[in-house]
Order: structure tokens, then C-alpha cells, then sequence
């Protein structure tokens, strides 16, 4: 880590076990797409934070081609649902900034935000990159045979339904 990264963020993000050092910023580690946390210091005792989260657009997971129609109309929904991040940690955020943009044969999506008290950030930036996979997963479009990772997303949810034993009812897709 370089002196470049608040002291605060860096020990409220080593002490939190949901998250690896990655240069100066940190990675989600409980989450498939991850996603990556920087701050930096403001004129007052708040800092900046942002998480970027990547994830591949639909036509990188299939084992068949995607028609342009449904890759944007996904890639559209996907960042619309997005929006709500904020909406999945328990307190009252509001993002300073927000964008999800195509990059290549994936979806970027970046949340900034402002906080003052540097211990609660890991679990916020936490739920909103675990928001940010269900909200793909819930996205996956039906019909398509599906390769890594989203073969494995779907089945550990088709899984994890019904009673917990595994025997679940199928996902509705």
C-alpha cells in the first residue's frame, strides 16, 4: 500500500475480512465479479470513495451469438437496476457520481460517494458489489447456453433455492 491511500480507508478496509489489499485500493472478495474500492482525502474529515465493478456483457458468457437488440436492451436494464445500489447498505447514501459503460466485452460499472466515518464503508462498498451480481444474475437472459462464470452463478442459485438442501424448485428462467 503507498502513502498515497488514507490511512482510515486503508485500516477500516485490513481490518474487514470481506476485502484484499490491491495496490492502492482494495478488492471484494466474497462477491464473483469482485470489484475494486479507492478513497481519497477531501478538504474536510470525509473522503471520496469509489468501486468499480466488472462484469462481462452478456455475449462474453454465451456459448451462442447474442443479436444486437438484446445485448443493448440488457446492457440498458442492467444499468438502469444499478441505480439502486445505493439502496442495498443500510444507510442513507447518495452517490456523487455513477456510470456503467461498455468497455470492451464488459460492463463497468462505478459508484462515487463521499462518507465520513471510514468504518462503515467496507460493509456499504460490500453490498453494493454483492448488489451489483445479483442484479446480473437476476438479468441473465433465458435461451442461451450460458459458459463461466454465468453457468456457475446460475447453478449455485438454482441450488440455494427452496429448503437449502439443494432440491429447490428451478430458477424462473
Amino acid at each position: 500500500m503507498t502513502a498515497d491511500a488514507p490511512e482510515k480507508f486503508v485500516r477500516a478496509f485490513d481490518a474487514h475480512d470481506a476485502f484484499e489489499r490491491d495496490g492502492e485500493g482494495f478488492v471484494v472478495t466474497t462477491s464473483t465479479f469482485g470489484g475494486r474500492v479507492t478513497a481519497e482525502e477531501t478538504d474536510d474529515w470525509a473522503l471520496v470513495y469509489s468501486l468499480e465493478v466488472r462484469v462481462p456483457m452478456l455475449s462474453a458468457t454465451t456459448e451462442e451469438a447474442v443479436g444486437p437488440a438484446v445485448e443493448e436492451g440488457w446492457f440498458d436494464t442492467f444499468a438502469l437496476r444499478l441505480e439502486d445500489a445505493p439502496g442495498a447498505v443500510r444507510q442513507d447514501l447518495s452517490l456523487d457520481a455513477y456510470e456503467v459503460e461498455r468497455v470492451a466485452d464488459e460492463a463497468v460499472a462505478t459508484f462515487e460517494f463521499e462518507w465520513g466515518n471510514a468504518d462503515h464503508v467496507p460493509r456499504m462498498t460490500k453490498a453494493m458489489a454483492e448488489y451489483v451480481e445479483g442484479t446480473y444474475v437476476e438479468g441473465i437472459v433465458p435461451g442461451y447456453q450460458y459458459g463461466s462464470p454465468v453457468s456457475e452463478l446460475l447453478s449455485s442459485a438454482r441450488s440455494s433455492g427452496g429448503d437449502g438442501d439443494g432440491s429447490g424448485d428451478p430458477m424462473p428462467l
